[in-house]
């Protein structure tokens, strides 16, 4: 198999000013772009400017996610900062341009006649401000329900915030943990998805959110709630030789329902790829959790009334399954793993698009032949393969961030449903990209 990775006609307005990350809504038609203290939303419609959350921090936004499990007039962002601080965020313009999707098809970059630019900036409202980072946030996550929050920093540690507001539109935040195992900086944080197999290695253990972070320590961890807010982490990941930049969980369902194998990029140029060893059924262990269980029933099925003494060990094994074939000379800052086609994408300080697709043995996807130890072989796994290149995407600037998104633009044959690629970068312009395979 092949590929083609195309330019698309860049989102306007560029930016005129380094960008950090571009993060697409998961339903609607919306791409939040993170640059200086401000987030700018554009329109995967029109590729063009949708709205603008601005006045918030103080210092430059670094990162942003999308909340989601809201109804479907809502829209609510947080924003993490160069300030320490989280910003809560909630639309606060006309719910049927969510709805209907009116304004997506509407460049909104000037004012529409008769609107003053003041009011224009006002359609987002900043509702709260989470503190308690002692220095920059990195990355903010959501776990798949929207109920919890996770935001990592400079200061070493993760924080683990809840929604407890009694309707969608209450702003009440709880802290429930504050994670401090790492020794360095940490990098991102990100929640496995709500896919076949997530609660797997949770039945009789503890929840099943599984909450994973990447530092400057050069490790990985897991992390799951054991009791109501006491949240431990169940395996280090160490296998990389720099920073960790990022990861994120395999979105594509497993076959056999197995658990989310996750994917990781670092400093030292390589990507990997983990998974959970998985412990076999024991006889009279129920097969599942069973559909509609929550993290709370889970944990409470599985240890209420054990002492602790009997509770079974709480670590879990993961092994490095795979490395992906060395394409960048310098960090990879961003890499990104496709919930439609299974592709990974990675992009970094050398300005190079790469990407790669996982090769089949015997009918199946899976790993074919790799190692734990991904140093005593050849670091080109004989799994994956690159199927492209891109060099200088953004000329001589660095790439910060990439995503999959899906395509709602005028070219798309089928809006909603094919993918394209999403850059962002030190030149402050948002570049998306069309890729075909042969």
């Amino acid at each position: 198999m092949g590929a083609k990775i195309e330019p698309l006609p860049p989102f306007t307005p560029d930016l005129y000013q380094r960008a950090w990350a571009s993060v697409p809504h998961p339903t609607l038609p919306l791409l939040a772009t993170a640059h200086a203290n401000s987030v700018t939303v554009f329109s995967l419609s029109t590729l063009s400017k949708h709205s603008a959350l601005t006045g918030g921090h103080s210092r430059s936004v670094r990162t942003v996610t999308w909340q989601p499990g809201l109804k479907s007039h809502q829209l609510r962002l947080v924003t993490g900062s160069f300030d320490a601080s989280a910003g809560l965020w909630s639309w606060n313009g006309d719910n049927n341009e969510v709805t209907s999707g009116e304004r997506l098809e509407v460049d909104v970059t000037k004012p529409q006649e008769g609107e003053e630019e003041e009011e224009a900036k006002e359609d987002w409202e900043f509702n709260l401000v989470l503190e308690g980072h002692e220095n920059e946030i990195k990355s903010v996550a959501f776990s798949p329900s929207g109920q919890f929050l996770a935001t990592c920093s400079r200061d070493k540690t993760v924080w683990i915030w809840e929604d407890v507001g009694v309707e969608d539109d209450d702003d009440e935040w709880e802290t429930l943990a504050v994670l401090n195992d790492h020794d360095a900086d940490v990098k991102a944080v990100a929640w496995a998805p709500d896919v076949p197999g997530r609660t797997k290695g949770a039945r009789g253990k503890y929840s099943a959110d599984v909450l994973a972070s990447a530092s400057y320590d050069n490790t990985v961890r897991i992390w799951r709630e054991e009791g109501e807010g006491e949240w431990v982490c169940v395996a280090c990941l160490e296998g990389h030789n720099g920073t960790v930049w990022g990861l994120q969980f395999e979105s594509c369902p497993r076959r056999g329902d197995k658990f989310p194998r996750l994917l990781t990029w670092s400093a030292d140029g390589s990507i990997r790829i983990w998974s959970l060893k998985e412990e076999p059924e024991e006889e009279g262990e129920e097969a599942d959790t069973g559909s509609g269980a929550t993290a709370g029933s889970i944990f409470r099925s599985g240890l209420g009334g054990i002492p602790n003494t009997m509770r079974r060990s709480l670590r879990e094994d993961w092994e490095c399954t795979a490395v992906l074939p060395k394409v960048h000379t310098r960090e990879i800052y961003s890499a990104t793993w496709s919930a439609k086609t299974g592709m990974i994408a990675s992009t970094g300080s050398d300005g190079t698009i790469a990407l790669y697709a996982e090769v089949e043995a015997d009918g199946d996807t899976e790993m074919a032949n790799t190692a734990a130890d991904a140093e005593t072989k050849d670091s080109a796994s004989p799994a994956w393969k690159v199927l492209t290149t891109v060099p200088v995407a953004h000329g001589p600037y660095e790439i910060n961030h990439i995503t999959w998104c899906k395509r709602f633009d005028s070219g798309a044959e089928r809006k909603g449903e094919e993918e394209m690629l999403v850059t962002t970068g030190d030149d402050g312009v948002i570049r998306p990209w069309k890729v075909t395979t042969q």
